[in-house]
């Protein structure tokens, strides 16, 4: 059946706006040739837009044009403002934008292990405030997290885990008490898979998999463009993975003696300190990153040999994803992922092709540890603009 005329105009609407947030301002003309639309019917959305507060006049088209034809339009950026946070086993790291993603603000804190939940959870939620407040974003419309732990695909809600600080999801609850906005949680590594296929290492594939190598193991599984999440939204827990070259094997509540004992940011060190490699900081993430990184640079002997190993440990679970899911592609994503580039998935494309008769692609995360918040602010500003730019009655 052919659609009404408010559906019409709702997806004309729609169609417009996404092209202003994919171009940048255009004028009605340009709208006209990208849409296929009537130049009446793009003068009717354009000026609905407009009294709607969706879209403004920004300037002109050139300097050899005058006059209405010759006006750009534009998404006004500041009709909703968002909030992107990564939430850590140590601290918390906001981002504030406006509706088309463009920073506004950025702060970090750090929460001490003994540093209680009711604490935790205030001192996390005034640095969003105050985070917003002085970028100029109060109030926020939408504000998407990225945290490690389950996700409950019936609630929608970050899961009990007996591994994680119980601030984590005291905070997703604090923050939708205190503030005038939506709040939406994701999985921290399939917000890394959402960033890694808009913007970095997976931007031409709609099926790969993400394989995060950082503070932690795991994995997020995207099938013909859709993140796959599991009956239980465990997808991806490859750190619980039973691999040989581990001492035991995993259990419910311990990952130790599954892949995570071999690609965790520990064992990385704990490898690299085999070969007589000693890297700086005081966390396991960041020394495996620069060791990694450092080996990189330095990719004769030693160094070399510890890639090889590295590579080899990689290769047995990139082949367990390999053989269930055959994605076609698999990104080496994290702060270690990044770290090893080119010359560690090189490594590891080599092994597999070996292994596997599936022809298999090993990339380098280009978005590295930021993928996380960068894939929670797309998150947050998908569901901003899903609301603002969806037919009247839903605004």
């Amino acid at each position: 059946m052919p659609a009404s005329p408010s559906t019409a105009r709702a997806i004309n609407d729609r169609l417009a706006l996404r092209l202003l947030q994919q171009e940048g301002p255009l004028t009605a003309g340009r709208l006209k040739q990208l849409t296929g639309l009537s130049r009446p019917t793009v003068a009717d959305l354009v000026e609905r837009l407009m009294t709607a507060g969706l879209i403004e006049i920004v300037g002109e088209s050139g300097e050899q044009r005058r006059g209405p034809n010759a006006r750009l339009y534009g998404i006004v950026a500041d009709r909703a403002h968002l909030a992107a946070l990564d939430v850590r086993t140590e601290g918390v790291t906001v981002v504030i934008s406006d509706l088309l993603g463009t920073e506004l603000g950025r702060a970090s804190l750090p929460i001490a292990d003994d540093t209680g939940t009711g604490p935790a959870v205030e001192q996390a939620v005034a640095l969003v405030e105050r985070a917003a407040k002085e970028a100029g974003a109060d109030p926020l419309h939408t504000v998407g997290i990225g945290a490690p732990g389950l996700i409950d695909p019936a609630t929608g809600e970050l899961r009990i885990s007996s591994g994680l600080p119980e601030w984590h999801r005291r905070l997703v609850a604090a923050l939708g008490e205190r503030l005038p906005a939506r709040v939406i949680v994701e999985n921290e590594t399939n917000l890394a898979a959402l960033a890694e296929q808009r913007d970095g290492a997976a931007h031409d594939r709609d099926t790969f998999v993400l394989l995060w190598l950082g503070l932690g193991t795991g994995a997020a599984v995207v099938l013909d463009g859709r993140l796959r999440r599991g009956a239980s939204g465990g997808t991806g827990e490859i750190g619980f993975l039973p691999v040989p070259g581990t001492a035991t094997l995993p259990s419910a509540t311990d990952c130790a003696g599954g892949f995570h004992s071999l690609g965790g940011d520990a064992a990385v060190v704990s490898l690299a300190g085999e070969y007589g490699l000693v890297g700086e900081g005081s966390e396991a993430g960041v020394r495996a990153a620069t060791l990694v990184r450092e080996a990189v640079a330095g990719e004769t002997g030693v160094a070399s040999r510890f890639l090889d190993s590295l590579a080899d440990r990689l290769t047995i679970g990139v082949a367990s994803v390999v053989a269930v899911l055959d994605p076609g592609c698999v990104v080496l994503g994290g702060e270690v992922g990044q770290a090893g580039g080119a010359a560690l998935a090189a490594r590891v494309t080599e092994r597999i092709g070996r292994m596997s008769p599936l022809p298999t692609e090993v990339r380098a995360s280009v978005l590295g540890g930021g993928a996380v918040l960068r894939g929670a602010l797309l998150m947050a500003r998908d569901a901003a603009q899903d609301e603002l730019f969806g037919p009247p009655s839903s605004r």
